[in-house]
């Protein structure tokens, strides 16, 4: 699996009005700064956000936007179909993107795909912004761990 910039954008997003979820409306601008995203591109994924009922917008001076759902209830799973569509590796495996291959009748790598689809779609539903705000970042070093020639990952 992999997420698109607009994916990864709005979950920067997402993440910073959790961090002040319940104060003040950040404002575009010092969204896009904070989270090192293009203002004009951060424009357009607010307006998805909130046609999603995920974040609110407050207009005027001390305006910006905010979670107009508690963090609890936005689970980073949505979040990445509503932009990316599947979660699947494969569209042979996808539940709503699925294709036909030509080969699924002998495929014997395809079972590897459909779990690994069946593990990364249960493990983004149940991470709520909430529960993944808790996670302390992932170093640099832990990035190999548990890899013996992990080229390509």
């Amino acid at each position: 699996m992999r997420i698109s910039k607009k994916t990864d954008y709005a979950l920067r997003a997402l993440f910073t009005l959790v961090d002040h979820y319940g104060g003040a409306p950040i404002p575009i601008r010092e969204l896009a700064r904070r989270n090192d995203v293009p203002k004009r591109f951060l424009e357009q994924i607010m307006l998805a956000l909130k046609s999603q009922g995920w974040v609110d917008s407050v207009a005027g001076v001390r305006g910006g936007y905010l979670l107009a759902k508690a963090p609890g209830k936005i689970t980073m799973g949505e979040v990445a179909r509503h932009f990316d569509g599947i979660l699947a590796p494969i569209d042979c495996v996808s539940g709503s993107g699925y294709q036909r291959c030509t080969q699924e009748s002998v495929c014997r790598f395809r079972r590897v795909f459909f779990d690994a689809r069946n593990y990364v779609a249960n493990l983004m539903d149940q991470a709520t912004l909430a529960k993944a705000a808790q996670h302390l970042p992932v170093s640099r070093q832990e990035i190999g761990i548990g890899f013996i020639g992990g080229e390509g990952i």
